[in-house]
């Protein structure tokens, strides 16, 4: 519960993001161009930092680098309220938030919870926390929209600063590092070197590039795209709003099932079910009702990639490195973030219309489809030093 209210807090105070573009871009003279790319920088030191992060809590214990994570994203929170200048708002709403995210949400949180659970429970656990994620954004949004119509944008970041900074007790909940006495004495060299070299670690590099392309750009360009169509900005936001309620449910479905089938199958099948919404909102009128069933249905299949990709590298590359290797394949999510927020912008600066990355977006969930079904899930032989390397598989 502590991993999953930590995530739920992360994860609900980033989607807040848009909603300071009005009010802090007007005070600061910045257009939405700087928010979009502090957005893509954070998205890209989150990928990055989730390697390290997870490295660190192999090494040293989950609970010195969750603190440090929490204590970086305080930090980076308290700076942009203090930015004066766009270089001070990416080193802050960019570098230092995106470094705390690295290690408190998925690639270091679920680990931990993985370790803590029995296996038949694990994957049903890991779909709770990231669940959280999902009900922080239908959450925490609102409530800080509420701030900033009632203490300013301003006093908003002070209030989201010192609520996430207050987490910090929590840790010791969630204290402790991976026992040697979890498999053979394989060093965390050996481990990644031996996941570079499988190649179901690839295809799931790969497809969460496509997880992570549709979720930033649904989350940021969604609200733009409805107000071009001729509807509200409040109604994408709605739709913003509707995607994580519904992946509440999608979510904890997800890591439920992943318990009892094929992890690969049921990614395989998410990744495909995403295609059947893009298609519905490329094709059919712009109305709210037809936003509100795109984002109901997009909503199911949204973060329940989560909970399975995490599981199926618990299940085969086992659970001593499970940080390590979790922040590793995290990194192929947040290069697909920082390209679908960098491509939606670019495509409609050029053409005036987002029409070319919904295909894009198309094409890209048949192709995680089909890069999940040759996952091998059977847990891999751990390469210890002197002996042969293990046939791939």
């Amino acid at each position: 519960m502590m991993g999953t209210f930590i995530v739920l807090l992360a994860m609900g105070i980033r989607a807040t993001i848009g909603l300071f573009i009005q009010p802090m871009g007007l005070e600061r003279g910045w257009g939405r161009d700087v928010f979009s790319l502090a957005f893509a920088v954070q998205n890209l030191v989150w990928g990055f930092g989730a390697i390290g992060a997870g490295m660190m809590a192999d090494r040293l214990g989950s609970g010195r680098t969750i603190a440090l994570s929490i204590v970086l994203y305080a930090l980076g929170l308290v700076g942009t309220r203090l930015a004066s200048t766009e270089m001070e708002f990416y080193l802050s709403a960019g570098f230092l938030i995106g470094l705390g995210q690295a290690g408190t949400t998925f690639a270091v949180i679920l680990p931990v919870i993985a370790r803590t659970v029995p296996a038949a429970h694990r994957s049903t656990a890991m779909g709770i926390a990231s669940a959280g994620g999902s009900l922080g954004q239908f959450l925490v949004v609102p409530a800080g929209q509420v701030l900033i119509d009632t203490l300013d944008w301003t006093g908003a970041y002070w209030v989201m600063s010192a609520v996430f900074a207050a987490t910090l007790p929590l840790v010791w909940f969630l204290r402790g590092k991976p026992g040697v006495t979890t498999g053979p004495q394989q060093s965390m060299f050996s481990a990644i070197k031996q996941a570079l070299r499988h190649p179901s670690f690839h295809f799931l590099f790969w497809s969460y590039f496509v997880c992570g392309f549709h979720t930033a750009f649904i989350t940021l360009h969604l609200p733009a795209f409805v107000v071009d169509k001729g509807l509200s900005a409040s109604t994408g936001a709605i739709g913003i709003g509707l995607i994580g309620l519904f992946n509440v449910f999608g979510s904890f479905t997800a890591g439920k099932l992943g318990g009892i089938y094929s992890k690969k199958n049921l990614l395989a099948g998410t990744y495909a079910m995403r295609s059947v919404g893009l298609i519905w909102i490329l094709l059919m009128p712009t109305t709210p009702f037809v936003l509100y069933v795109f984002a109901a249905w997009m909503g199911v299949f949204w973060l329940g990639t989560v909970p399975l990709t995490q599981g199926l590298i618990a299940q085969i590359y086992g659970l001593r490195f499970a940080a390590t290797l979790s922040g590793m394949v995290f990194l192929g999510h947040q290069i697909g973030s920082f390209t679908g927020v960098w491509l939606g912008g670019k495509v409609q600066s050029v053409t005036g219309s987002y029409d070319l990355v919904w295909w894009f977006a198309i094409v890209l969930s048949l192709v995680a489809a089909g890069l999940c079904l040759p996952i091998r899930e059977k847990p891999i032989a751990i390469k210890l030093p002197g002996m042969p390397s293990p046939a791939a598989g």
